[in-house]
């Protein structure tokens, strides 16, 4: 029974993974054609630094590798960023993305303990 929530809770946490980069994509092209990309650049960064930890840990977990843990753990601290950044801004996309990142910093977190 641990084996199968084990598995569970992998296919989970890939899914949030891949789920938080689409949503820090769509945040990153959002910000660069909003009417003050300047005002953006920080949150343009973070966004697209996330989005790829998390595609890169989605696959780490997926195939089990040795290091999963540990880029679980940067994953979750990525997400973590990227959501306080996030939630600074008003606009839709960046609320959305900022409780996306909350939510795979949480299971990163957990799969990495």
């Amino acid at each position: 029974m641990e084996a199968m929530q084990l598995n569970q809770d992998v296919s989970q946490c890939v899914a949030v993974c891949h789920a938080c980069a689409a949503a820090c994509n769509a945040c990153a092209a959002a910000c660069l054609a909003a009417p003050d990309v300047e005002a953006m650049r920080a949150c343009v960064a973070i966004t697209i630094d996330c989005a790829q930890l998390c595609e890169l840990t989605a696959g780490m977990l997926a195939r089990s590798s040795a290091v999963a843990g540990v880029t679980c753990l940067a994953c979750s601290s990525a997400c973590t960023t990227c959501a306080q950044e996030c939630v600074r801004h008003s606009n839709a996309h960046c609320q959305q993305c900022a409780a996306v990142c909350r939510k795979c910093a949480q299971l990163c977190a957990q799969m990495a303990s």
